[in-house]
């Protein structure tokens, strides 16, 4: 099988250096795919870009090399965007996936499969070079924080690199990090993330949240309340009854849930004195 699937834009721009991202574009329209190439090009941060026209020929291109990031539409025939990056999330080595697409109404369902970031078409050269400023970043955080960078030796440990959480507010789309949130509360289907700036509801049940960033140091102190361990500033107990603060906010921690607490902080000291 040819390196390329089927496109006369894929190959190395031999401008570029070897040692940028491995990029691979997916996209069912030639002109879509043309453009974004032509942009990723000029990229000094980009090393390599192979192409793709559908789903299925991107798994082809995934399984005969390795990619540290897949830019990909989501509304294409057969295997679409959403069902691909679903794919791609039990990949044992997994790239980065940026969308690339004329739809706004995905952002939620980008969050719920990890998608680093979500562009808009037509694509900017400023924003397309944000999103590879985003790529960067996870990767670097990945390696910093012990986890793998893409394309590096496979582990089955979960990655704990920062999150990018797409913000969907009248019409408008920005993102967060999950490093940003001090806590979160539960409204039913709807997880309500409180930052230091503001406060965001996105379509997420608080259980997933926290099944998602246990790992990461979020803990249950109440039924409709996670908060974020390494925020927490203060922790209070009064007449049998515990308080957490961070960043000037008291919450309170329920019966059910303070001996948890107590634990995760005995442990945590623990591991901060060995």
């Amino acid at each position: 099988m040819p390196d390329t699937p089927s496109s006369p834009d894929a190959g190395v721009a031999p401008a570029q250096l070897p040692v940028g991202l491995r990029a691979l574009l997916v996209d069912d329209e030639a002109p879509a795919l043309s453009e974004l190439a032509f942009l990723l090009r000029r990229d000094p941060r980009i090393g390599e870009i192979r192409t793709a026209t559908s789903g299925a020929d991107a798994l082809r291109a995934l399984d005969a090399r390795s990619f540290d990031v897949v830019f990909c539409d989501i509304k294409m025939p057969g295997l679409d965007g959403m069902d691909f990056a679903r794919v791609l999330a039990r990949f044992t080595e997994r790239p980065q996936i940026v969308f690339v697409t004329a739809y706004d109404e995905h952002a939620v369902d980008a969050f719920e499969v990890r998608a680093t970031d979500y562009v808009m078409k037509p694509v900017r050269s400023d924003r397309l070079t944000e999103a590879v400023r985003r790529v960067m970043a996870a990767r670097s955080r990945s390696a910093t924080s012990g986890g793998l960078v893409p394309g590096d030796e496979v582990s089955a440990r979960p990655n704990p690199a920062d999150e990018t959480i797409p913000i969907e507010l009248g019409g408008v789309t920005t993102f967060i990090q999950r490093s940003q949130v001090l806590y979160a509360e539960a409204h039913g289907d709807y997880a309500r993330l409180h930052t230091a700036t503001g406060s965001h509801l996105v379509r997420i049940s608080l259980t997933t949240l926290e099944d998602r960033w246990g790992a990461s140091g979020f803990v249950r102190i109440h039924r409709s309340t996670l908060v974020s361990l390494p925020q927490v500033t203060e922790v209070r107990m009064d007449r049998g009854r515990c308080s957490v603060r961070l960043h000037g906010v008291e919450l309170q921690v329920s019966r059910r849930h303070t001996r948890d607490l107590r634990d995760r902080l005995l442990r945590s000291d623990k591991v901060s004195d060995s």
